[in-house]
């Protein structure tokens, strides 16, 4: 078969398309690696002579080329027509469709939920750098170089001074440096550390830390902030408790209890029989991040807590399951 027969049968076939599927067809018809009439004929290269392989080889490339330039023309042709014809059927009378517009993710909207509570106390919004500095993170935390917690297994480093920050305390030490007493401080956002994946942890969550810094600051402010939050956040019947914590930006520190939403206290298979929920770490800021921090702390005093929200909206929401919050499934999503 002649180079001039091949290109007649082409424009033929091509003739004969109107939509696209059937410009799809002729694509594959000529063009397919695997049984194209055009890739069929490149086959037979390798079986003729040497001195007829170069004009036959550029013979049927002239034709690939020509091909794949009038089946685009086409195919562009096609979907400009169909479009025209799209327009003319548009009933610009008729009613518009229903659509639905999303919901605020439940993180979020508790995120944003915590952040109200506190603006309404007088705190200041604190956006800080998700990537942060080694030094704002950990040391001037009182957490010295041979701390667990700065271990590479626990932490996403950069390099030695940069690092995907692994909790929001670091608004202590940014505020501190950024205002003057008396400081009343929150941060809300995501937070990073080297956890599995599984139905209680996870290696990004979510975090909000306050700090008040102010004169005369004593552990009675820290009990009266943190029930006024907590009755706002869960239940005004909540109760809460403190027990001796220890965290090196503190002193004294305290672990955070509140009676269980599930079972109001009398104990059930969520509080393990217990009727208490480990809720926040705290207590009073520590006198040496005061000083770290250009603070006077012979005479300014301050607390500090931090809470996951992704915990939070586990039992705010009954979820038993943290990656649920993650997978972006719009079933389970939109029943909040």
């Amino acid at each position: 078969m002649n180079f001039e027969e091949l290109r007649r049968q082409f424009e033929a076939d091509l003739s004969q398309t109107h939509d696209l599927n059937q410009v799809k067809c002729v694509r594959d018809k000529w063009l397919s690696r695997e049984n194209g009439i055009i890739t069929g004929e490149m086959k037979r290269l390798r079986d003729l002579p040497k001195e007829e392989r170069p004009f036959f080889g550029h013979a049927m490339n002239q034709l690939r080329e020509f091909a794949e330039t009038k089946i685009e023309e086409v195919r562009a042709y096609v979907v400009e027509s169909e479009t025209r014809r799209r327009k003319k059927r548009i009933d610009v009378t008729r009613p518009g469709f229903p659509y639905a517009v999303g919901k605020q993710h439940p993180i979020r909207r508790l995120q944003q939920e915590i952040e109200e509570v506190f603006v309404s106390l007088g705190f200041t919004v604190f956006d800080l750098p998700e990537v942060e500095r080694d030094y704002y993170n950990f040391e001037a935390l009182n957490m010295p170089r041979n701390h667990p917690a700065r271990d590479a297994q626990d932490t996403f480093y950069f390099d030695e001074n940069l690092l995907l920050r692994t909790h929001c305390s670091s608004v202590q030490v940014h505020s501190m440096e950024t205002l003057t007493p008396p400081i009343r401080a929150v941060a809300t956002g995501k937070a990073y550390r080297r956890d599995p994946f599984d139905a209680t942890h996870s290696p990004m969550f979510h975090q909000v830390d306050i700090l008040v810094v102010d004169e005369g600051i004593t552990m009675g402010d820290l009990k009266g902030t943190l029930e006024v939050f907590l009755k706002r956040i869960f239940h005004p019947d909540i109760r809460m408790r403190l027990r001796p914590g220890f965290f090196p930006f503190v002193e004294p520190g305290a672990e955070v209890d509140i009676s269980c939403i599930f079972c109001a206290g009398a104990g059930c298979r969520i509080c393990k029989q217990s009727g208490w929920i480990e809720i926040l770490g705290a207590g009073m800021v520590h006198p040496k991040v005061l000083r770290m921090s250009g603070i006077d702390d012979a005479r300014y005093s301050g607390f500090a807590w931090g809470m996951g929200i992704d915990r939070v909206a586990i039992l705010k929401y009954g979820v038993d399951d943290i990656r649920l919050f993650f997978e972006n499934d719009l079933r389970f999503l939109t029943q909040f």
